[in-house]
């Protein structure tokens, strides 16, 4: 059973922007701290950015300055919003709890970024 559904992904170009939204369950969301992880072929799920219920945040150095991450509780929703993409930002993206549950994972949205 899916517990989360990610989308927003697509084909952008280098310095572009997106937004990537998450919706699953008031079960999934209510106490825990959110986050968006990627992953990229032949490396391992890493996390990107996260948010407690209170919304705050934090993130991994190489996306500071560039991505936001948010969240709707009543909507039961987390979005990540990414400025000036670079190629190296090519991967598919995932949202689940932090630290993540393994039954939450859905099937991530691809984010290509390419000239």
């Amino acid at each position: 059973q899916v517990q989360l559904v990610e989308s927003g992904g697509g084909l952008v170009q280098p310095g572009g922007s997106l937004r990537l939204s998450c919706a699953g369950f008031r079960s999934i969301f209510g106490p825990v701290i959110m986050g968006w992880y990627r992953q990229t072929p032949g490396k391992q799920r890493e996390l990107v950015a996260s948010i407690t219920r209170g919304s705050s945040t934090n993130y991994v150095d190489f996306v500071k300055g560039r991505f936001t991450i948010s969240r709707d509780n009543a909507e039961n929703t987390v979005y990540l919003h990414m400025n000036s993409l670079q190629p190296e930002d090519t991967a598919v993206y995932y949202c689940n709890a932090f630290p993540p549950n393994h039954k939450y994972w859905g099937q991530g949205t691809q984010v290509t970024v390419s000239s």
